[in-house]
């Protein structure tokens, strides 16, 4: 029954060989260049002295819980205010991407109360706001509530209420200041300036440079992007960032991971200076990570003090002695934007291989769970009884094995994402993701192939397949092929690894 082992090597070498083709020849290519040296960013100056004096934080302060009316939802907010007689500065908190809750902000929020800011940190929206769609116009006016709040405190200057927009947030408060005269002035942290897309594509180059993770890793992952249809993804700063006209703190971090640095502050002054507001400050801090902190810890020095001063001495901090100061920031790569999909690998073809291979694996069973409620005989033939046990067999490691394949990039998938949040010691871990996932992809392929051979071979010794034999052998092998093709479009049996 069985074909020469010598055949069968011939045959998946040639069809791995094919496969390894598809993900060189189909694919679109995703190498982003090294950014080339720009003088402006290796002469920066040492951030004054000024700037980075301690502030006094010996205000009492008085907490408040606010709701406040938005589109489709109440939003629930936490106001912070001294209790020092007269006007002061405040500050309404954006978040970042995710559920943006108020209590991420409560330690700066805290600070900048102390040192005589009034401070307004929100629960994001839920409505109208998830993974796949994002309005970035909607929770700019979610922002100008708040900002509206603010200004009907007596103890708040209305014309020195100002928004805090943290890697997200970047897009949003941008949006809002071109929107309303009532925003007086802006802080950005970590804001990305280029599209979504290509800032995470940047960020997954990034980190999985630092992960030490194959080029094959890459290469799986931005194909992924490629062929996800989501809108925001392809959204342009530039617009609202021409627009905005009130003063502007942007802080960069030099060991931020998550954003393209240097390419994110040459959009800003572009879109600034090009519209004729010179009234902005950038800062570049030592070992600050995308939330301003090092390694997750504690803000980077001279972060909080640095924001308090500028706020509370405007209007007199909106024109700086020196635009760009602080650390020196180097960026490696350049932010490229992910290539999309032809339209035989976006997510609806994805969605439709995926369905069709899990038909196919269940049709064996369910034509013979019909046939059994039908009454109609199951009972093989010798021939068949000797012949199609084997073929069985092969035919239910092969569902096993292309199930362990989609589990395990699901997996890997997973801890890719989690250790880009944290990857000390990581990278062991993600080689051996990446191994475990190319070794099922080449097992579910020698199965494939040992599986034809013996199917042709029962067939030559006098094999007579019945109605559900035929679907079920159909139902594996088709859909195993349909995920072969899948894997050599992401790339799994392509070499270097």
């Amino acid at each position: 029954m069985g074909a020469g082992r010598g055949a069968l090597s011939v045959a998946a070498g040639l069809v791995l060989v094919a496969l390894a083709c598809v993900g060189y020849v189909l694919p679109p290519a995703f190498d982003p260049p090294p950014l080339q040296a720009d003088h402006a960013f290796q002469a920066i100056p040492a951030q004054p002295r000024g700037e980075l004096r301690p502030v006094a934080r010996n205000a009492r302060i008085a907490e408040q819980s606010v709701t406040v009316r938005a589109e489709g939802q109440p939003l629930e907010g936490t106001v912070r205010a001294p209790l020092t007689p007269g006007r002061h500065p405040a500050l309404v908190f954006v978040s970042g991407s995710g559920n943006g809750s108020r209590t991420e902000f409560t330690p700066q929020a805290e600070f900048l109360a102390r040192a005589g800011v009034v401070t307004l940190a929100y629960d994001k929206r839920t409505v109208g706001y998830n993974f796949r769609d994002r309005d970035f116009g909607l929770l700019a006016d979610d922002t100008l509530r708040m900002v509206a709040l603010l200004a009907k405190r007596p103890d708040v200057d209305p014309s020195r209420i100002g928004l805090w927009g943290v890697s997200e947030g970047g897009w949003v408060v941008p949006i809002a200041a071109a929107k309303s005269p009532s925003v007086g002035f802006a802080v950005l942290v970590s804001s990305p300036n280029v599209s979504p897309l290509r800032q995470v594509a940047w960020a997954l180059n990034e980190q999985l440079l630092r992960l030490r993770a194959p080029i094959g890793v890459r290469d799986l992952l931005t194909r992924a992007m490629g062929g996800v249809g989501f809108d925001f993804l392809r959204y342009d700063a530039m617009p609202a960032l021409r627009q905005v006209r009130q003063p502007v703190l942007a802080f960069y971090g030099t060991q931020d991971p998550s954003i393209p640095f240097v390419e994110s502050t040459r959009a800003l002054t572009t879109a600034l200076s090009g519209s004729g507001n010179d009234r902005y400050t950038i800062r570049f801090m030592a070992g600050g990570d995308h939330a301003m902190r090092i390694n997750g810890g504690d803000f980077t020095p001279g972060y909080l003090d640095t924001l308090a001063n500028w706020i509370i001495g405007l209007p007199g901090t909106a024109v700086p002695a020196v635009h760009l100061a602080g650390a020196t920031p180097v960026q490696r790569f350049a932010a490229a934007d992910v290539p999309a999909a032809p339209w035989y690998a976006g997510g609806a073809m994805l969605g439709l291989t995926l369905c069709l291979t899990a038909v196919g694996y269940v049709a064996g069973p369910v034509a013979v769970m019909l046939v059994r409620l039908r009454g109609g005989p199951l009972v093989l033939g010798e021939t068949d009884a000797r012949l199609w046990p084997p073929i069985r067999r092969r035919l239910t490691r092969m569902a096993w094995t292309g199930l362990g394949m989609l589990a395990s990039v699901v997996l890997f998938i997973t801890v890719l994402v989690l250790f880009a949040v944290n990857q000390a010691g990581a990278w062991p871990a993600v080689l051996a993701g990446w191994v475990i996932v190319r070794v099922l992809a080449a097992l579910m392929l020698v199965q494939e192939v040992t599986a034809v051979a013996a199917v042709v071979s029962a067939l030559r010794e006098g094999m007579r397949p019945s109605r559900w034999q035929h679907v079920a052998m159909a139902g594996v092998l088709g859909g195993t092929g349909l995920l072969l093709v899948a894997a050599a479009y992401y790339g799994l049996f392509a070499f270097p690894w």
